[in-house]
C-alpha cells in the first residue's frame, strides 16, 4: 500500500513501516481541524496496553513528530499529539513508563521554550495533568530544574495583551502548583523544599499577589465573581502558596518562610521601589542617597538569588545615571547641573564616597547573577563609556568625560571580578571586546590600566593571577603552584578570531611614555595568564615574538621612549621569557633565557625586573651600546624551539602589528599622536627632523605590506595543514561546498558549458585558472 503522505520512508511503503509508527501516524488526520482520529487513537491505546515495551518507542515517535511539527508551525498537529499524550498517560501504568515519559517531559519542555503564548498554555495543562497521576514505578535520575525556573518566569510575564499576560502567569502558577505536588512526597525526586527552588517559587507566588488590584480593576460585574476567582492570578497564587505551608514539614517550613521574611512584600517591588526613592533624592545629600544605595545593595542581593524578574538592567541602569549626576554635581558643585553655584554646599569628598558605594553596589549584585545575566550587564555597562572615534573625538566636556569613563570601567572590574566562563567567545564577544580595546589605548594612563585589569580579570579562570602581581625572574616557577588545564577548543577559536587583536593592543600600550610600575606588571600578568590559559603551540610562537618586539621597541627606540620605559621592557621580556621558558619544558631554550639572565645579573643589572622594578629602580643611560650576550636572540630562540617541533619559520619572522578594521584606524591615530609628539621634541633639540616625517609614512606602509604577506603565509600554512591532518570526508565535503558556491574552472582548450547546455567558446590561459584552497601550496 503506497503511502504518498509519508514521503522516503522505506522506498515508499508504508506496509513495511514498523506498526506503532503506523498507529501513531493514523491518529493524524489530514486536516488538523478535524481532530484527533479517535478510533485510530484507541487502537494504538490498546497496542500500547498489550506490548507495554513499545511504549518508549511510542513517545519517542510522537515526540520526533511534535518538534518537526513546532518548527514547521504546524500548530494543529502539535494540540493533537499532546492530546495523544494525555490519554497515553492516564491509560498505561506500566513498569516502562519512566521512558515514555521522558518524551514526554521533553515535549513538554519544547512548549515552554516556545515564544507562542497558546503553545505555553498547552504545555503547562499536560504537564499538571502529568502531575496529578500516581507513578506505579518509581524515578530515580528525573529532573525538575527547568520547569521550576520556566514556570516562575511565566509568573513574572510582561506580555503587551493583559488578557494574554492574565493566562501566561496563571499558567505559570498553575505549573508550580504541578511541580510541588508531583515532588512533594516522592523522596526519589529532587527536593523541592531546597532554596534554590523555594527562592524561585516564593517569590513567584507573591509577585502575583501582589497585582491583586490589577486584575480585581478588571472584574466587570459583582454578579460573576465566582466566575472570576478562576481566572484571577491572584486567586490562584494565594491557594497555591496556602498548600504549599500546607504539605511543609517541620524541617522544611524554615526554606519556605525565608523568602518571605527577608522580603516583606516581594523582592522585586521593594528595588523598585528603592530605585524609585533613589531617583526622587536625586538631588539630596550624597550621604543620605549613599544610604539607599547601602539598602539597595542588600535587597539587590537578595533579589539577584532567585535570578527571577526584570529588574536586573533596570537596576544597573539606574545606578549609573546616578553616578553620571554625582560626577556633575562634584564638578559643577551645584544640584542644578545648568547653573553656577548651587544653594547647597556640595563636598567633592562626600560625592566620591557615594561614587565608591554606587561601585560596590555594582559588584555585589553581579555577583549574584548568573552567567548570562552578567554578560548582558558587562555589555551593558560597556555601552555606556564614552569614547572617542576618528570622527566624533571627545573635546567639549574632557574632564567629564575622562571621570565618567573612569567610575563606569571600575564598575566593569567589578562586575568581572570573580567572573569565570569556560566559553570566553561568549565571556568576550566582539562588540564588547572591541570597545574594551579600544580604551585600551587612551592617552589616560588610569584608563589603561583599568583596562588591563579587567582583561586580567576575564582571562584569569583558575585564580592565577595573584601570582603574578610582582615581576621577577624566578629561577623555578614549580614554587607558585599554577593551576594549568588543556587549552579547550573554544578557547582556540576564541585565540583564531582575536589573538591578533590582543598582541597588537599589547604591544602599542607598551609605547606610551606615560605607563607606570603597574602598567608593565599588568602587562606581564595578562601575557602569564593568556600563556596559561589559552595557549596552545600556535600562541606560544605568537607570544614569545611579542615578548622579542618589546626588547626590539627599546632596543631601536624609534619613539624615543623614555629612560625607565626601555629599562622596563627589557625587564618586562626578561621576566615573560623566563616564565614562558619553564613551561615549554624545552631544555635548550631555558639554558638560553637563563645564560641570558645570569649575563644580565652581571653586566646589566638594570635589565632585569630586580632592578627596574623596584622602590629605587636602578636605570642606565648606556642603552644604546648593550653587547649581543645580554640580549635574547630571535634566531638562536627559533633554531632551538624548531628543533623541538615548533613553527621554524614562524619563529624567525618578526612580530609586525596587523593593522586591520577599527585597530588599524586606532593605532594609526596614535601613530599620528606620536608623530606630533616626536615633531614637537625634535624642533627643539633636533632641526633636521624631515626624516623622522617621512620615514613615519614609509614605515606604516612597510608594516602593511609585511601584514599581508604574513597573513598569506599564515593562510597558506593552515591550508596545508588541514589537508595533511583533517579527515578525508571533510576535505571531501570542503571541496564539494567549493565547487557549488564557484563556477567550473574552464578547460585549457577555451571550450566550457555555458546555461542550458549550450557550449560556450572562451579562451582562459592555465596560469589564470582558480583552483580550489587545498590545490594551492
Amino acid at each position: 500500500m503506497v503511502s504518498s503522505s509519508l514521503p522516503g520512508v522505506c522506498g515508499c511503503c508504508g506496509a513495511l513501516r514498523p506498526r506503532y509508527k503506523r498507529l501513531v501516524d493514523n491518529i493524524f488526520p489530514e486536516d488538523p481541524e478535524d481532530g484527533l482520529v479517535k478510533t485510530n487513537m484507541e487502537k494504538l491505546t490498546f497496542y500500547a496496553l498489550s506490548a507495554p515495551e513499545k511504549l518508549d518507542r511510542i513517545g519517542a515517535y510522537l515526540s520526533e513528530k511534535l518538534i518537526r511539527d513546532v518548527s514547521r508551525h504546524r500548530y494543529g498537529y502539535v494540540c493533537i499529539a499532546m492530546e495523544a499524550l494525555d490519554q497515553l498517560l492516564m491509560a498505561c501504568h506500566c513498569q516502562s513508563i519512566n521512558l515514555f515519559v521522558e518524551s514526554f517531559l521533553k515535549m513538554v519542555a519544547k512548549l515552554l521554550e516556545s515564544e507562542k503564548p497558546d503553545l505555553q498554555i498547552l504545555g503547562t495543562n499536560s504537564f499538571v495533568k502529568f502531575a496529578n497521576i500516581e507513578e506505579d514505578t518509581p524515578s530515580y535520575h528525573r529532573s525538575y530544574d527547568f520547569f521550576v525556573s520556566r514556570f516562575s518566569e511565566m509568573c513574572h510575564s510582561s506580555h503587551d495583551d493583559m488578557d494574554t499576560r492574565t493566562k501566561i502567569r496563571m499558567s505559570g502558577i498553575k505549573g508550580l502548583q504541578g511541580v510541588v505536588r508531583k515532588t512533594v512526597n516522592d523522596e526519589l525526586q529532587a527536593n523541592i523544599w531546597d532554596p534554590q527552588h523555594m527562592d524561585k517559587i516564593v517569590p513567584s507566588l507573591l509577585f502575583n499577589l501582589q497585582h491583586a488590584e490589577e486584575t480585581e480593576s478588571r472584574s466587570p460585574s459583582p454578579l460573576q465573581t465566582t466566575e472570576k476567582e478562576k481566572e484571577n492570578p491572584a486567586e490562584l497564587a494565594e491557594r497555591c502558596l496556602r498548600e504549599l505551608l500546607g504539605r511543609a514539614a517541620y524541617g522544611n517550613i524554615k526554606n519556605a518562610i525565608k523568602p518571605l521574611a527577608s522580603v516583606p512584600q516581594h523582592s522585586h517591588l521593594v528595588i523598585q521601589q528603592l530605585l524609585s526613592h533613589l531617583d526622587a533624592n536625586s538631588r539630596s545629600a550624597a550621604t543620605v542617597r549613599a544610604g539607599i544605595v547601602e539598602v539597595l545593595s542588600e535587597a539587590a542581593v537578595i533579589a539577584a538569588s532567585g535570578s527571577v524578574g526584570p529588574t536586573v538592567l533596570e537596576v544597573f541602569n539606574t545606578l549609573l545615571r546616578q553616578l553620571r549626576l554625582s560626577i556633575d554635581y562634584a564638578l559643577t558643585g551645584s544640584y542644578d547641573c545648568a547653573i553656577a553655584g548651587g544653594t547647597k554646599i556640595i563636598k567633592e569628598h562626600e560625592e566620591r564616597m557615594f561614587q565608591e558605594a554606587v561601585i560596590k553596589t555594582t559588584g555585589s549584585f553581579a555577583s549574584t547573577l548568573p552567567t548570562y545575566q552578567r554578560s548582558e550587564v558587562m555589555l551593558f555597562i560597556m555601552s555606556k563609556v564614552p569614547l572617542p572615534s576618528l570622527h566624533h573625538p571627545l573635546d567639549t566636556g574632557k574632564n567629564r568625560n575622562r571621570l565618567t569613563q573612569i567610575m563606569l570601567l571600575k564598575s566593569l572590574l567589578q562586575v568581572s571580578t570573580g567572573f569565570q566562563c569556560s566559553n570566553m567567545l561568549t565571556a568576550l564577544p566582539s562588540s564588547f571586546l572591541d570597545r574594551l580595546l579600544s580604551a585600551a589605548l587612551m592617552e589616560d594612563a588610569e584608563i589603561r590600566l583599568f583596562v588591563l585589569q579587567i582583561l586580567i580579570s576575564f582571562i584569569d579562570r583558575h585564580g592565577n593571577k595573584h601570582k603574578f602581581q610582582t615581576i621577577s625572574t624566578i629561577s623555578d616557577i614549580s614554587i607558585l603552584k599554577l593551576k594549568v588545564d588543556k587549552c579547550s577548543r573554544q578557547d582556540t577559536v576564541f585565540m583564531k578570531k582575536h589573538s591578533q587583536q590582543l598582541y597588537r593592543h599589547m604591544y602599542l600600550t607598551c609605547k606610551e611614555e606615560s605607563n607606570g610600575r603597574a602598567h608593565y606588571e599588568a602587562i606581564y600578568s595578562l601575557l602569564a595568564l593568556t600563556s596559561i590559559e589559552l595557549a596552545n603551540e600556535e600562541v606560544v610562537v605568537d607570544l614569545i615574538r611579542l615578548a622579542l618586539a618589546m626588547q626590539e621597541l627599546a632596543q631601536v627606540n624609534e619613539d624615543n621612549l623614555p629612560l625607565y620605559s626601555r629599562c622596563a621592557l627589557y625587564a618586562l621580556g626578561a621576566a615573560y621569557l623566563n616564565l614562558i621558558s619553564q613551561l615549554t619544558t624545552v631544555p635548550a631554550f631555558c639554558q638560553h633565557i637563563h645564560e641570558v639572565i645570569e649575563m644580565r645579573q652581571k653586566e646589566a643589572p638594570y635589565l632585569l625586573p630586580e632592578g627596574v622594578f623596584a622602590e629605587k629602580p636602578r636605570l642606565s643611560r648606556n642603552l644604546d651600546r648593550l653587547g649581543p650576550e645580554i640580549l635574547f636572540r630571535q634566531s638562536k630562540i627559533s633554531e632551538v624551539l624548531g628543533g623541538s617541533g615548533y613553527n621554524s619559520d614562524r619563529l624567525s619572522t618578526p612580530y609586525i602589528p596587523q593593522l586591520t578594521g577599527t585597530g588599524a584606524e586606532r593605532a594609526l591615530r596614535c601613530q599620528g599622536r606620536e608623530v606630533g609628539r616626536q615633531s614637537g621634541r625634535i624642533s627643539t633639540s633636533k632641526p633636521p627632523a624631515t626624516f623622522l616625517k617621512v620615514k613615519r609614512p614609509l614605515t606604516i606602509r612597510s608594516i602593511d605590506s609585511v601584514a599581508v604577506e604574513e597573513q598569506e603565509r599564515e593562510r597558506r600554512r593552515q591550508v596545508v595543514e588541514k589537508f595533511q591532518k583533517a579527515p578525508f570526508e571533510e576535505i571531501a565535503a570542503h571541496c564539494g561546498s567549493s565547487s557549488l558556491d564557484r563556477r567550473p574552472p574552464p578547460s585549457p582548450s577555451g571550450t566550457i558549458t555555458a546555461a542550458y547546455g549550450q557550449p560556450q567558446s572562451h579562451s582562459i590561459p592555465v596560469y589564470e585558472m582558480k583552483f580550489p584552497d587545498l590545490c594551492v601550496y
